[in-house]
């Protein structure tokens, strides 16, 4: 299928694909199985949009039996909080750019994901809450004897599949979404997520809405700190435990549905259990009794939060999603005067012209699924969390999205309506005071209803849809809203 790396096109006009890529993926999947020649469906993926597009893809097929075999992920580079670091120093020109590329380069230094838990790696949680991939496969290191056998494993236990006639319908329902979403809330996973998980239920006929997540979000709490909501990367959270851990605690809280259909069979007895490897032969050990690291993965009974982080935002703005697990306590509501843009560019430049040394909401319109292809700004991370680290008060909304790696800054992000569909987010002018507050579920402006409705939309950026984003108008013309998985075909 063809796939692209969102780290390679951050910031870039490729930016504008990404989303709709996964699209793209799913209806590439399709194709291929259209020849009505498999018994079964083995999907290779592991970033960011290629695993959603495959699931929605084979889902169509879903008479198949299908097994996701990941890659794993790359071992450790330099430490997330010293790329974190010397990403500011960066933003607040401290460093030059062969600084940067040096950091960079040992962090990003060999095959396999990244190691932060952004999109690629909440896929591969994903895909073990959904039982569509192996018991402990997701963070086992690319190059290992260990990952080998797994894909080995993974073929075989495809081929049972087949032979029990257990297909992908069977495997992806209601209950083994349930499961997911409390998977993506006690491990604070990415908030993309709150759109791949909702495409991935309209492809398999279930209604899953933002609301049914920030519902179990008020039950299911936060086991995991994981980079950005801890300093440890998946290795460390494997290192500690890892998904076994997670499940058999979130079963001791009983928090998960049991009575699922998986690869392993029925249940999620293997699913708990740590996965070793002795005489060239997989085995799945007796569940994990406590946390190796206290730092990285916590019990039920003591958890980082009481709730899994995740708010849907109301008010006179929109309606937008907010994750709050990797932003310290005090910093949960802000009410500060806004500045409106409609690019991350633009914002980049205010920033280094010292236009957002103050407290200040970051509003960044037009880059909503209509408008743009709902492109992440991860770009303003960086400058965002330095003018947070001086002592501002400092949010962020926008129509966008933002990057599994975010989270330090307070964003009310995926805002609907969008400003190109005449969401009332476009009618912000600058100086409005708003509020966002994750404690009282708020995204709003201090400004009438008569008011807002009687300005004019602010004007979206012109950049000419050039780089085969033109191809892409039929999809900006026909795409869903962000709270119904900004997708294009389902």
């Amino acid at each position: 299928v063809p796939a692209m790396c969102d780290g390679v096109t951050q910031g870039q006009p490729g930016m504008e694909l990404s989303l709709f890529s996964r699209d793209v993926i799913a209806m590439a999947t399709a194709v291929s199985l259209t020849h009505n020649v498999f018994d079964a469906v083995a999907c290779l993926g592991v970033c960011d949009k290629i695993v959603p597009g495959m699931l929605i893809g084979a889902l169509q097929f879903g008479h198949l039996p299908a097994v996701f075999i990941p890659a794993g992920p790359m071992p450790s580079g330099i430490s997330n909080e010293e790329k974190a670091k010397v990403r500011q120093q960066f933003a607040a020109g401290e460093i030059d750019k062969d600084t940067l590329f040096a950091a960079e380069s040992a962090s990003y230094h060999s095959p396999g994901t990244c190691t932060f838990y952004g999109t690629a790696n909440t896929n591969q949680m994903m895909m073990e809450m959904l039982g569509a991939q192996l018991p402990s496969a997701s963070f086992v290191n690319t190059g290992t004897s260990l990952r080998g056998e797994l894909t080995r494993v993974s073929v075989e236990q495809l081929l049972n599949a087949v032979d029990k006639k257990v297909p992908l319908s069977q495997v992806v329902t209601e209950k083994s979404l349930v499961n997911a979403v409390a998977g993506l809330l006690a491990t604070g996973g990415s908030t993309n997520h709150t759109l791949h998980l909702i495409a991935i239920a309209r492809a398999a006929g279930i209604d899953l809405r933002w609301q049914d997540m920030a519902d179990m979000s008020r039950h299911v709490p936060l086991l995991a700190r994981v980079y950005p909501n801890g300093i440890a990367d998946v290795n460390h959270f494997r290192d500690a435990g890892g998904l076994a851990y997670i499940v058999s605690e979130l079963r001791r809280g009983g928090l998960l549905n049991e009575d699922v259909t998986n690869l392993m069979g029925d249940g999620l007895d293997a699913y708990a259990c740590e996965i070793t490897e002795e005489g060239g032969a997989l085995s799945w050990s007796a569940p994990i009794a406590e946390s190796r690291n206290t730092d990285v993965l916590r019990p039920v009974a003591e958890p980082f939060s009481a709730e899994g982080g995740l708010r849907v935002l109301t008010g006179n703005i929109g309606t937008g999603i907010v994750k709050t697990s990797a932003i310290d306590d005090d910093k949960h509501s802000v009410t500060a005067p806004c500045r409106v843009f409609n690019s991350q560019q633009a914002v980049q430049q205010a920033f280094q012209d010292g236009e957002l040394n103050c407290d200040v909401v970051v509003v960044v319109i037009g880059q909503g699924p209509a408008a743009n292809g709902m492109p992440e700004l991860h770009k303003l991370t960086p400058p965002l969390s330095l003018l947070q680290k001086k002592g501002f008060n400092v949010a962020l909304v926008t129509d966008g999205r933002m990057s599994g790696a975010s989270g330090k800054v307070l964003a009310g992000i995926h805002v609907t309506p969008e400003a190109a569909k005449g969401g009332l987010i476009g009618r912000l002018r600058d100086g409005d005071v708003v509020t966002v507050d994750a404690n009282s579920d708020q995204l709003s402006v201090d400004v009438s209803d008569a008011e807002l409705q009687a300005r004019e939309p602010a004007p979206l950026a012109s950049e000419p849809p050039t780089l085969g984003r033109n191809l892409f108008a039929s999809a900006r013309a026909a795409v869903a809203d962000a709270d119904a998985g900004a997708g294009f075909i389902v």
